[in-house]
């Protein structure tokens, strides 16, 4: 199934610090890259919705692409993954587009290990905002990696259409302080830790 893509958008933000207070490990960079596209389900009730996780391996590759191209060298310690379905759709076809059919491919871009990717979905008008989640791509229980970046579109989803998301960012939080896992400790044997 050839999924049309109405527009492409990428959010960027690079925080310094936090209260005023630099950590020393450099700016967190946090991108979102979105496609919106056609809903070929809008409308009706389809029972197999293989052909829209199919479609996402192509959007995700772009995606995916997209959101690893603009963060310097590349360098991304977490991401998340999102979807917002117009009101003229199934939730289903949202969490469609985010089967593993899309998270091994925003994996491989980013070079994650096993861990989870932290995904959310919802459906809404135009200019909805998502906050898409965050996770250390090698481990999950990576407390200082937890964090959001929220996305809003002002014209979409229209009613027929539906948003995909991949977030990244090259770090975790600015003067992280909660503990846990750290980065320097994750073995990557089973993607908690």
């Amino acid at each position: 199934m050839d999924i049309t893509v109405r527009k492409w958008v990428l959010f960027k933000e690079e925080v310094l610090n936090e209260m005023g207070k630099d950590d020393g490990q450099g700016p967190l960079i946090k991108v979102a890259s979105v496609a919106v596209i056609k809903n070929p389900f809008a409308g009706s009730y389809v029972e197999d919705l293989s052909m829209l996780i199919e479609a996402s391996k192509t959007v995700g590759d772009e995606l995916a692409r997209r959101a690893v191209a603009s963060v310097p060298e590349g360098r991304i310690q977490s991401y998340g993954k999102a979807s917002i379905v117009g009101l003229s759709g199934d939730l289903e076809h949202a969490v469609a587009l985010l089967t593993t059919a899309f998270g091994d491919i925003l994996r491989e871009h980013v070079g994650g290990g096993k861990a989870w990717i932290s995904s959310v979905t919802k459906r809404g008008a135009p200019g909805i905002a998502i906050d898409v989640p965050l996770a250390h791509k090698d481990a999950l229980y990576v407390r200082s990696h937890y964090d959001a970046i929220t996305v809003v579109v002002p014209d979409a989803p229209l009613p027929d259409e539906l948003m995909m998301i991949a977030a990244v960012a090259n770090r975790g939080r600015i003067n992280a302080r909660l503990g846990g896992l750290s980065v320097s400790e994750i073995k990557g044997e089973d993607g908690l830790r």
